[in-house]
């Protein structure tokens, strides 16, 4: 009997290591934006981030119901379902940020302070391409633009990001920033680098704020 839970268990830590190492095999080959750390303090960081392309549209509803709305479009312009021309690689992560003013038309997401619930979902375009050499998206609410250079604060933790988990990390990141006499800039960023399969203790999550010194 003893040995069956001793092959049970090994098979157990088998198993998660497997899981570990075929995570670290996927993110490892999923481009990820470039950043230089200027600031590291456990699981917060200050970062200087080159200037970007990404794809968005901005929908409404709750964070959960506007990040999976803005998904499907911008899947469907990255994999070539709507438009001419080749795919493009999928990149983490997906970003989101609510609106003070809905737009019309980030993966990015942020709350909109006016309570209107207009969140702008963004997946991140590779770095080889250039708003002249990106395909136009055919469907009209996915718009490409160029963000410029930013110092941006981030907060990392694991697991399935709710509503309270995000709640918990901003409030230890404006806390931080406080301490440090930095100011944010405009709304929060969620970024979510995992698919929904993921197991939580293997994702990752961050909550992202531009900031400027007070």
């Amino acid at each position: 009997m003893r040995s069956v839970v001793l092959y049970g268990i090994a098979a157990i830590v088998i198993a998660a290591v497997a899981a570990i190492g075929f995570w670290t095999y996927v993110m490892s080959n999923v481009e990820q934006p470039g950043y230089r750390i200027m600031v590291a303090d456990g699981a917060i960081e200050l970062r200087d981030y080159p200037p970007s392309i990404v794809a968005e549209v901005t929908r409404r509803g709750s964070r959960q119901e506007a990040v999976s709305a803005g998904f499907g479009p911008l899947a469907g312009y990255i994999f070539a379902k709507e438009r001419l021309g080749d795919k493009i690689a999928m990149t983490a992560p997906v970003t989101q940020r609510r609106e003070k003013i809905a737009m019309t038309a980030p993966v990015t997401q942020s709350v909109s302070e006016s309570g209107d619930n207009a969140w702008t979902v963004r997946f991140i375009m590779p770095a080889k391409y250039t708003l002249e050499t990106l395909p136009k998206p055919a469907n009209a609410d996915v718009r490409i633009i160029a963000v410029p250079e930013a110092r941006r604060a981030a907060i990392r933790f694991s697991g399935y990001a709710t509503d309270a988990s995000i709640a918990e990390q901003q409030a230890l990141l404006l806390g931080w920033l406080q301490s440090r006499k930095l100011k944010p800039v405009g709304s929060p960023t969620y970024a979510y680098y995992n698919d929904p399969f993921t197991p939580g203790p293997l994702r990752r999550n961050e909550v992202v704020f531009d900031v400027v010194d007070e």
